[in-house]
């Protein structure tokens, strides 16, 4: 029999949902179902949920053909259920590891109603705040169970549907459901704990409550948070229905409903100041609709005069009191900013004097018109002309012929940009010029923190390659590859971007959990990758002619990825071996990392160099890939790039274990790959002596990788992206559910 039943609903949670249900599905318990409801989300949820139904037959995925709600969309999937308990837990947050084991130990020995667990809340900056478990229950429950009215101070606990595990028989049997609306947990959470004769408590943390930068309902504005009222009159009605049997509890009950509604109004980020009268004036009501007939005695202190107030409905002075007290913390915030601030303010005293200078221009010419005919382009922290925008700049000069581009480039990198370019020198008055008045903003990496993007400016992060390893803020959990980042620093410069190019859904998905912000993601293939998909038989010749290779040579491309966490590492690769494997048609190009790009050292014996070329210095990476036959990479994005042009592919990943433990990943390339793996040199050199590199199985491997990756790259990436950035055209529509 089946213990657990998870319902997981998905609306908007894509960057998330994976990590929700591994946490679930990698939980060392097996007789567990988990209910994937997709409320017609407009992004991939749906596609995430079937792609794991379809590899573990305990996921069972429901796509609903309209948006139903977080409610109702929870009560399809209880519908669905068969386990002898039922979790409803939400698609943005998940369990902490092996935690089922201690709950189904706990739900056999004890048969409960109801079982609570811990929590706690898992913030963007990847610091956790524990729940008020230990605050309520001081000495722990420990086992056995209890009835609300032994225990009401119970109801302290936070009122969500997924810190409680419920017996589906005993929830079918009550008739409970959940109702439509924002707030949905109030008035389900509540009266199951009212009516559980058996409520046990696992003094254990199992869910990590993701508290979400953007997009969570806590944190948008409206009037729908005056739902809250009709699901707490949802919660009275019941307890009138069910009579005597709980009056007892009505006092604590009415405290728990003020409680939140003053917590909903003292939210800035959920009641607009014009609301805020009126809210006010319904939580007055309710309280005089529900106090108990023998009177509440208010709490002490500030909480008890704000209960004095509302019962009075005294809202200037209210308002007036909540003002001083938010005036009373900016202070205390201040002050202590104030000290943080010094050793800042002595370092830029030591600055010198031509860069207050150029910050002074450039403040200067902030002032200025923002140029309307003014795009300003950069790639890899001006390196040179490079990457997707590259082929952005190609394509509006094509199609928006009105738009002035110019490139910003390092000085030393001049020499690469193709004639007729025009650019500004990195630090230069004219590079701050027009950083502060370009209308457009084009990079495929931050600008530096000094930039601020004015109102009338667009900002296209365009990146520049598909993520294996974590990236921003994943990155928190991996600090032996996060190098020091500042991560606040970072958000800041993210929520600059206006558009976020993405290659594939996936990418999506990672962009929305690594980078948070208020951003529109133009989920459009790569503007690079479309000189791949048009690239004639004609011009790769002319490519590999340009590099020196003949039309009879196997040209193999090795491109590995950097290593923060390893300054210097050089996988463990002999040219000399692998050219014998080739044999005398062989050709080996070995591209480094950009990092790299003042270490152009390339490992190689004289016998062979003329059959081996360091390539890490050439402008256009996308010429090698056409030029290349192969291409042998690690966790480098290049793969997703090159299985565009469908040929052989190998992974050699010799420290994938080591690897993935400290720069984190957010999948097994060794397990999905688009191609053969090689974990050591030996198994690489194997691959090409047997010829299994190129065999049907490792092209039936990259073909589901490209299914994967590349649906979208038809080579229009940059015509979409030119198209709705600089000409303002509506996007392309996606299929309604």
């Amino acid at each position: 029999m089946t213990l657990i039943s998870f319902v997981v609903p998905a609306f908007r949670v894509q960057g998330y949902l994976r990590e929700c249900l591994d946490s679930i599905l990698g939980q060392p318990v097996t007789d567990i179902e988990v209910i994937g409801v997709d409320d017609c989300s407009p992004d991939d949820g749906g596609e995430i949920l079937a792609e794991y139904a379809a590899r573990d037959q305990r996921m069972h995925a429901i796509r609903l053909t309209e948006n139903v709600g977080l409610g109702p969309a929870r009560n399809i999937g209880l519908d669905r259920a068969v386990g002898e308990y039922v979790w409803f837990v939400d698609g943005d947050d998940w369990l902490a590891p092996d935690c089922l084991v201690e709950v189904a130990e706990r739900l056999r020995a004890d048969r409960p109603d109801v079982l609570l667990v811990d929590h706690v809340r898992t913030h963007w900056n990847d610091t956790a705040t524990r729940s008020a478990m230990a605050e309520v229950f001081p000495e722990p429950p420990g086992e056995g169970t209890f009835r609300l009215r032994d225990r009401p101070e119970t109801l302290h606990l936070l009122h969500t549907a997924w810190n409680r595990l419920v017996r589906r028989r005993f929830l079918v049997e009550l008739g409970l459901r959940f109702a439509p609306g924002w707030y949905e947990d109030v008035s389900f959470s509540y009266p199951v704990l009212m009516a559980a004769e058996r409520i046990a408590v696992l003094d254990r943390v199992c869910v990590n409550y993701r508290q979400r930068r953007a997009g969570a309902i806590t944190r948008t504005r409206g009037d729908r948070h005056f739902e809250v009222f009709e699901q707490w009159h949802r919660v009275f009605r019941l307890m009138d229905s069910w009579g005597p049997a709980v009056d007892e509890l009505r006092p604590a009950v009415f405290e728990r409903m003020i409680w939140h509604y003053l917590t909903v109004l003292g939210n800035g980020q959920r009641i607009a100041p014009e609301l805020r009268p009126g809210f006010f004036r319904q939580i007055t009501a309710d309280y005089a609709r529900w106090v108990p007939p023998d009177g509440r005695p208010a709490p002490a202190g500030v909480e008890g005069l704000k209960y004095r107030l509302v019962a009075a409905g005294r809202w200037r002075t209210f308002s007036a009191l909540r003002t001083a007290s938010q005036a009373r913390d900016a202070t205390r915030r201040t002050a202590r900013g104030t000290k943080r601030r010094v050793a800042p303010a002595a370092r830029r005293t030591a600055r010198t004097a031509r860069d207050a200078m150029l910050r002074g221009y450039y403040r200067a010419e902030l002032q200025r018109p923002v140029d309307q005919t003014l795009a300003v382009y950069a790639a890899y922290w001006y390196r040179g002309y490079a990457c997707n925008p590259a082929a952005v700049y190609e394509a509006a000069r094509r199609l928006a012929p009105q738009v002035r581009g110019v490139w910003i480039v390092r000085r030393d990198r001049v020499h690469t940009l193709p004639e007729g370019v025009e650019y500004v020198v990195a630090g230069t008055p004219a590079y701050h010029r027009v950083l502060a008045r370009a209308r457009w903003l084009v990079n495929n990496v931050n600008f530096p923190d000094f930039v601020r993007k004015r109102p009338e400016q667009v900002h296209l992060q365009t990146h520049h390659g598909t993520p294996v390893k974590v990236m921003g803020l994943d990155q928190q959990r991996y600090p032996l590859g996060a190098g020091g980042m500042d991560f606040a620093g970072l958000l800041r410069r993210v929520d600059r971007w206006d558009y976020s190019v993405s290659s594939n859904s996936f990418s999506t998905q990672m962009w929305e959990r690594a980078y948070p912000a208020a951003y529109t993601t133009l989920e459009v293939g790569y503007p690079r990758n479309d000189r791949l998909v048009t690239a004639t038989a004609e011009e790769v010749r002319r490519v590999r002619a340009d590099l020196g290779l003949g039309p009879g040579e196997r040209v193999v491309l090795y491109a590995p990825t950097h290593r923060e966490h390893l300054p210097g590492y050089r996988p463990p690769f002999d040219p000399d071996r692998f050219l014998d494997v080739l044999g005398p048609t062989g050709r080996l190009l070995m591209r480094s990392h950009y990092f790299h790009d003042r270490d152009r050292r390339a490992a190689r014996r004289p016998v062979y160099r003329d059959r081996i070329r360091d390539v890490s210095a050439h402008p256009r990476v996308e010429d090698l890939y056409l030029a290349a036959d192969v291409l042998v990479t690690d966790y480098s994005s290049a793969m997703f790039d090159y299985a565009v042009l469908d040929r052989p592919i190998v992974v050699y990943a010799p420290d994938w274990d080591a690897y993935r433990l400290a720069r984190g990943v957010y999948f097994d390339v060794t397990a999905e790959p688009p191609g053969a793996v090689a974990r050591t040199s030996a198994d690489l050199l194997d691959l090409f002596r047997s010829g299994e590199y190129g065999s049907d199985a490792a092209g039936k491997a990259r073909q589901q990788f490209r299914a994967r990756f590349c649906a979208l790259e038809d080579g229009r990436a940059a015509e979409r992206v030119v198209r709705r950035v600089f000409l303002n055209e509506p996007p392309e529509s996606r299929p309604a559910c």
